[in-house]
C-alpha cells in the first residue's frame, strides 16, 4: 500500500492509502488512537479497520497525526489534529471526486477527533467508533450526531467504562433520522488484542449491511 506525504496546517502528514479500482468507490479515513500513549497509523486495531473498509472496496487512507512518526508538528490536545484529519480528507477528496459516499473511522482517541470531524464536515455519511472515550472526553458536541453510524466496545474494556458508551450510544440513538448500531464484544479489553477478527468481522457486517442498496 503506497506511502504517502501531504500537507497540513503543521507542516507534512504521513500515511498509507489504499485506492480503490472502482471509480465512484466510497472512501473512508482511520484515525489513530492517542498520539502521547503511543498512538500510531501502525496500531493494530487502525489497521484492523483499514483493512476492512478496504476489502469492502473503500479507498481509504490510515495518517500520523503530527508529531508522530514522519509527520511533523508538535501534539496539540485535540485541535491540531483535528485538522490533521481536515488535511488528510481534503487529500482524499481530491483524488476520489466521484466517491459515492465518505465514511470516517477512529479508534480511542481517533474516534473522539472522527467525531469532531463528522459533525464539520457534511459529506460524511457513515462512522465507525471503537472504545470511544466516553466520560474521559467530551462528546456533547454530538447535538444532534448527523449521521447513523456503529459503535463498538469491549466488555472488558478498562480505560473506558463500557457503561460510559453505552450511555453516549443510548442518548445518540434517541435522535431522529439516523441509527446507532452498538456492539459490545464479550471479552474484549481496550486494545481487542485477542480480540481483532471479532472486531474485523463486525465491522465487516455492518459495512456490508449499509452498501447494500
Amino acid at each position: 500500500m503506497p506511502e504517502i506525504i501531504f500537507n497540513g496546517a503543521e507542516g507534512r502528514l504521513e500515511g498509507r492509502y489504499k485506492h480503490s479500482s472502482a471509480s465512484d468507490a466510497p472512501i473512508a479515513l482511520i484515525l489513530s488512537p492517542h498520539p502521547q500513549k503511543g498512538g500510531t497509523m501502525n496500531n493494530k486495531v487502525v489497521y484492523t479497520l483499514f483493512h476492512t473498509f478496504a476489502s469492502h472496496g473503500f479507498s481509504v487512507m490510515r495518517f500520523n497525526f503530527r508529531g508522530v512518526g514522519r509527520s511533523q508538528g508538535t501534539f496539540d490536545n485535540g485541535p491540531g489534529e483535528l485538522s490533521d484529519a481536515a488535511s488528510a480528507l481534503d487529500w482524499m477528496q481530491s483524488y476520489n471526486a466521484n466517491a459515492r459516499s465518505c465514511w470516517v473511522a477512529g479508534f480511542s482517541f481517533g474516534s473522539w477527533i472522527a467525531m469532531q470531524l463528522l459533525m464539520r464536515r457534511p459529506e460524511i455519511n457513515g462512522f465507525v467508533s471503537v472504545a470511544p472515550p466516553a466520560g474521559v472526553h467530551d462528546f456533547s458536541f454530538l447535538a444532534p450526531c448527523p449521521s447513523s453510524g456503529l459503535i463498538v466496545h469491549g466488555s472488558r474494556d478498562g480505560m473506558v467504562a463500557e457503561a460510559n458508551v453505552a450511555r453516549l450510544a443510548g442518548k445518540l440513538s434517541q435522535q431522529k433520522n439516523i441509527k446507532i448500531d452498538y456492539r459490545v464484544v464479550a471479552g474484549a479489553g481496550h486494545t481487542f488484542s485477542e480480540h481483532l477478527p471479532v472486531l474485523q468481522d463486525t465491522v465487516g457486517a455492518y459495512l456490508r449491511e449499509s452498501l447494500t442498496p
